[in-house]
């Protein structure tokens, strides 16, 4: 999941620059804590009942949670989960508090959520975070890819996260303004439209052509997310950093196709000029703003809570240009500074579990990172009845089967965040594209270095 808006970039950006600054003269010795074995459904009972404060992020339905947590709290009455979801956004809302609770050593939840492109970040500061194989949780090691895991694992070789969903990703459209322009509108036709991304813009350009008011994609930023997660398969799994976490954005190809991309979207008036997780950029959903948007599995449960019950069946799912990708994906973990960090790493277990990630799946369609969970019926044979009885199971299992784990760098957050403003500038006008390149990198390299 990757649910970031990018509202308040300065404040993050000043945010995690001090936060890089302070806890880089910390401690990364592991907090202390008591060996126990996780556990699942039917946690063991502590002394006293305690609450456990989960805290997670995004719009829509976010991490889908809302069921497990029913389930969990009529099963286990002497540890109660309070839910809360911190904010929409990741990067600019949740993230730089979350940031500010873990260097104050207070206010954090005994659960947070991170988004991939915070892993590096939380990695390498494992002072901040509880050592989850102290609780029995390292054995669940064969439950993951591979990837996965190993994401999970900080600075000093602890296993401090585990991993949610992952973000196969498609193309979600939307079929009445398909309709309109005279393009086909079953998915199986939609997806032949686009083997790749130049038919994606051919097919804009008819769109437009019709439609000339509406714009084909959302934006700039869901695009080029998508093609740049495409590209890091191809290019050694990297992206902004490379695995000695030395920048690499003015001479990755990845990065510069993904980029070149997009300017030609958006030069050709293709984007509705929207800025992703914006007020603006929600409302359009339901409006019908825009016909077409790059669409990891997770991000269904966003468009539905956005676009509401009206516009149910009016959207549907075909594949992605290129065929295959995984775009987001998070983890859970637990803060040093949780009083019952037994009892949490207890809830985190079940969360990610098979059984909580079927939960998840069903209420925001963030596939299971759990190999069991991607091969249950619940997930395999489902259909999306929002998006047309769309098979949901099928379209997003088959983009996942090729990914390649992408590198996070320490500063990957701060980054994507300087970048993206770039790209947004320049698909709103207020930079020339002909100078935008040159921007990017300079933003880029003046946040990542």
């Amino acid at each position: 999941m990757s649910k970031s808006t990018h509202r308040g970039t300065l404040l993050a950006a000043a945010s995690l620059a001090t936060f890089l600054t302070v806890t880089a003269c910390g401690s990364s010795e592991a907090p202390s804590t008591n060996a126990q074995s996780g556990a699942s459904q039917g946690a063991s009972a502590p002394a006293e009942p305690v609450t456990i404060t989960l805290q997670t992020f995004g719009g829509g339905k976010n991490f889908g949670y809302s069921e497990a947590v029913k389930e969990w709290n009529a099963k286990n009455p002497n540890i109660q989960i309070k839910y809360d979801n911190v904010a929409e956004n990741f990067e600019n809302d949740y993230l730089p508090q979350v940031l500010q609770w873990l260097e104050a050593g207070s206010g954090a939840g005994d659960i947070i959520g991170i988004d991939e492109m915070a892993m590096g970040l939380m990695a390498a500061r494992p002072q901040y975070f509880a050592d989850l194989a102290q609780y029995g949780l390292d054995a669940r090691k064969a439950e993951f890819p591979e990837w996965k895991w190993n994401t999970g694992v900080n600075a000093d070789g602890k296993l401090f996260a585990l991993g949610t969903d992952v973000g196969g990703l498609a193309m979600c459209y939307r079929k009445d303004l398909f309709e309109k322009a005279g393009l086909p509108t079953d998915r199986e036709e939609v997806s032949k439209l686009w083997p790749d991304w130049a038919s994606f813009i051919k097919t804009g350009q008819d769109f437009k052509a019709k439609l000339p008011k509406v714009g084909f994609i959302d934006g700039p930023v869901t695009v080029f997310n998508a093609i740049l997660t495409q590209e890091a398969g191809k290019n050694g799994g990297l992206s902004y950093f490379d695995k000695e976490n030395k920048l690499v954005v003015d001479t990755n190809p990845a990065v510069k196709s993904a980029f070149d991309t997009v300017q030609q979207i958006s030069e050709g008036g293709l984007s509705a000029k929207l800025e992703a997780w914006s007020d603006p950029w929600n409302a359009a959903q339901k409006t019908g703003g825009f016909a077409a948007m790059a669409c990891p599995s997770w991000m269904r449960g966003v468009i539905s809570g956005n676009s509401g019950e009206e516009n149910s069946g009016k959207w549907d799912v075909a594949t992605i240009p290129g065929g295959s990708g995984n775009w987001g994906g998070s983890w859970l973990a637990v803060p040093s500074q949780s009083k019952h960090p037994k009892e949490a790493a207890e809830v985190l277990s079940f969360l990610t579990s098979k059984e909580g990630q079927l939960f998840a799946y069903k209420e925001a369609g963030g596939t299971p990172s759990t190999l069991a969970g991607q091969q249950d019926p619940a997930v395999a044979d489902s259909v999306d009845k929002y998006f047309s009885d769309a098979p949901a199971g099928k379209i997003f299992a088959a983009s996942t089967q090729s990914i390649a784990p992408i590198f996070f760098g320490e500063k990957h957050s701060q980054v994507r965040a300087a970048v993206e403003k770039v790209i947004n500038g320049a698909d709103q006008g207020a930079i020339k594209w002909g100078e935008a390149w040159e921007k990017f990198v300079a933003e880029g390299q003046m946040a990542g270095n």
